[in-house]
């Protein structure tokens, strides 16, 4: 009798998959918009990354007539939940427009949720900055009402996402019908939190995104540092810790990128004793200050907001990322094979160094050197 090839294979019984997860993102530098279907080719070709517990793109500029509002994407698992929240809503918000989320049927896509979106203008909020109003707002749904969860919250950009192989998920939700400027992609293998649909990548706040491939092992003092902001995680997934990490750290405390991810990403200690004075006291102070949001364990991450995409990994490079471009469009993906199944007359490929981010923003060059990369994390 043949063995199952996947005890012939891991006769310790463990088959948890540790380089798995598929992420993609590309931004056409120009501004122009475009339609996602390279985008769902490019994640699709990398299937057998995910399992179909998880897939999910953000896009970004795709309600150019709803800009100025709040797009509010929220997910129901019942119909008490969506009476309660939109009564939240219409406390702190005008409602601009509210309407259930296109889909069509998908033979992969089971017992999905209502997915409803709201466009909203921030009806008063006090002393408050108007987006941690907001902020706070999707804190207190996500934490306060069952069966319900804001899962995107920013302007003129937006998340769908599920439980579902990514090309189903952009099947499901009709992603044919959009165009934006910045796409980002995520196949899920879900390895230590549980597959749903709140669980899926991107997770979002406000206008940035961040997919993920990896393992915050961090998470728990993550976690704890970020609730002394008023960040709560509802979602049972470690990833979620970025997103509010990079919202904390550029929006809130107004850190450059070139700082921002030295917390999250840091030197090596033995790096930073070799540092020049000035340079090694800062790198000593954000331990100090922020060692609680350093992100330990492999990752490669692609963040966005609005106008730009971040590529990031760990410092020593335990999750694959390849960068690419060709004109104004800068690729960021798992593998290289899928940026080259869409654009294979590719200019320029190379490997990203571990810790340092490759930035892509809209009206401004494409770095593909180190040093360039450099000059523009300090641009922004």
């Amino acid at each position: 009798m043949i063995k199952p090839v996947a005890t012939h294979n891991n006769p310790y019984g463990d088959d948890k998959v540790i380089a798995a997860c598929s992420i993609f993102g590309v931004i056409d530098t120009s501004g122009k918009t475009f339609p996602g279907t390279d985008v769902v080719t490019a994640i699709a070709n990398m299937h057998d990354r995910s399992n179909g517990l998880g897939g999910g793109f953000a896009v970004y500029g795709l309600y150019p007539e709803m800009a100025d509002h709040y797009a509010f994407h929220i997910m129901y698992m019942t119909a008490d939940a969506k009476r309660q929240v939109e009564a939240l809503l219409k406390e702190s918000f005008k409602i601009v427009k509210s309407e259930e989320v296109p889909t069509r049927k998908t033979e992969r896509i089971s017992n999905p949720p209502l997915v409803w979106r709201y466009f909203l203008d921030v009806a008063g909020n006090g002393d408050h900055p108007e987006a941690d109003f907001v902020m706070e707002k999707v804190m207190a749904i996500n934490c306060g009402v069952q069966d319900a969860f804001v899962f995107s919250s920013g302007k003129n950009m937006g998340v769908f996402k599920g439980v579902g192989y990514p090309e189903d998920i952009a099947h499901y939700f009709r992603l044919d019908d959009y165009l934006g400027y910045l796409w980002t992609a995520h196949g899920r293998f879900p390895t230590n939190t549980p597959g749903w649909w709140g669980g899926a990548h991107p997770f979002n706040i406000l206008d940035w995104t961040v997919v993920h491939n990896g393992e915050i092992s961090s998470y728990g003092i993550n976690r704890r540092h970020l609730e002394m902001f008023g960040y709560q995680c509802t979602l049972q997934t470690d990833t979620e810790v970025v997103a509010y990490a990079v919202d904390l750290l550029m929006r809130r405390h107004n850190l450059p990128l070139e700082i921002a991810v030295k917390v999250l990403a840091p030197p090596l200690w033995s790096q930073i004793e070799r540092e020049k004075d000035g340079t090694r006291a800062l790198q000593i102070a954000l331990r100090q200050v922020y060692g609680s949001l350093l992100l330990n364990g492999p990752f490669a991450v692609i963040i966005a907001r609005t106008g730009q995409m971040i590529g990031l990994t760990d410092r020593i490079r335990l999750r694959p990322l390849v960068a690419g471009s060709k004109g104004s469009c800068l690729y960021l993906s798992s593998e290289e094979s899928a940026i080259r199944l869409v654009c294979p007359d590719l200019e320029n490929s190379w490997i990203p160094v571990g810790g340092e981010p490759i930035v892509g923003t809209v009206g401004k060059p494409i770095a593909t050197t180190k040093s360039e990369a450099a000059v523009m994390a300090r641009d922004h």
